[in-house]
């Protein structure tokens, strides 16, 4: 069972239609909010009233999982709880060209392109989260990815603080480095032609044990979105840039993509083996994003309050 506290709330006709409206998927997503995030709402509404302060909820998983529809999700079923809720994605905390330039002189040409460990300002996430728990105003930072750049503040959203859950998601998060032994060998062909030394994957891996890790030391509720394997990450990335290209008429090429990707291949990988131990609850997805299984921390199952239906999200 999911825990003694949840009960799975009531889907009421305007609640259905904000959460439709917040995620812009169609009703068949209803059935997934039912056997999964209304839960999972409540196991946070739990743990928040059990803490008595604000809670720090980490939502990782890979790209093209579904985390960002999951926290729009979840802000709504929360606020609709009665909680104040903040969602921070760490794509919005990554650091400009001319910071990324910087850094791909002094330690290696592959942290021009944004995206692992490295390429963040974890400073700035640490920032937001103190001024979250605390009265008055918060601006939530913005990254506009069509420009590469971190939007201006100036239009950057505002959020009244204390708030009672903080919703952190993104790819790394709460990833930790990987073991030394494994960094000798190159996983695939974009590590082997530029980063043949590994001076590129050694950094990635001492920010995660460095500055990273203050930042995810934050975390109070780990939840893992976990791909049945790495080929179904970067199919969904496709998708997620052929839908971009629909909508804006810009974006990368399939060619492109699968270089894109490469940045992400290593972490990812490790991700799916090492946290499913540690999170405190681990969502299993077929190919089709559906949800296939869950686990608490330890790999101990949960039950699903209600079978998963529909075509996913």
């Amino acid at each position: 069972q999911w825990g003694p506290y949840v009960h799975v709330m009531f889907l009421t006709a305007d609640l259905q239609a904000e959460l439709l409206a917040a995620t812009r998927l169609p009703v068949d997503f209803l059935a997934e909010v039912e056997a999964l995030w209304a839960p999972l709402a409540d196991l946070i509404r739990a743990r928040q009233a059990e803490r008595g302060a604000m809670l720090v909820v980490g939502l990782c998983g890979p790209q093209g999982s579904g985390k960002s529809t999951g926290a729009a999700a979840l802000e709504v079923l929360l606020r609709a709880e009665g909680l104040r809720v903040a969602v921070l994605s760490i794509d919005d905390l990554y650091v400009s060209k001319s910071v990324r330039r910087m850094l791909a002189n002094l330690v290696s040409p592959l942290f021009a392109t944004r995206g692992p460990p490295g390429t963040h300002d974890t400073a700035l996430g640490l920032s937001v989260l103190d001024a979250l728990a605390q009265p008055g105003p918060v601006a939530l930072p913005r990254f506009d990815k069509s420009t590469d750049e971190p939007a201006p503040e100036a239009d950057w959203p505002v959020v009244q603080g204390p708030v009672d859950v903080v919703i952190l998601e993104g790819w790394c998060v709460g990833a930790r480095p990987e073991p030394e032994a494994r960094l000798a060998v190159s996983v695939n062909a974009l590590e082997l032609a530029e980063d043949s030394q590994g001076a590129w994957r050694r950094h990635v891996n001492a920010s995660l044990a460095g500055r990273y890790r203050k930042l995810f030391k934050r975390i109070g509720l780990l939840v893992q979105l976990r791909a049945p394997s790495f080929n179904a990450v970067w199919g969904w990335r496709v998708e997620q840039e052929h839908k971009l290209i629909a909508r804006t008429g810009r974006g990368m090429s399939d060619h492109e993509i699968s270089r894109f990707i490469g940045y992400y291949d290593r972490l990812t990988r490790w991700i799916g083996e090492e946290m499913p131990g540690r999170a405190d609850v681990v969502v299993q997805l077929d190919e089709a994003r559906r949800v296939v299984g869950l686990q608490a921390a330890g790999g101990a199952a949960l039950t699903l309050p209600s079978p998963p239906r529909g075509e996913g999200f």
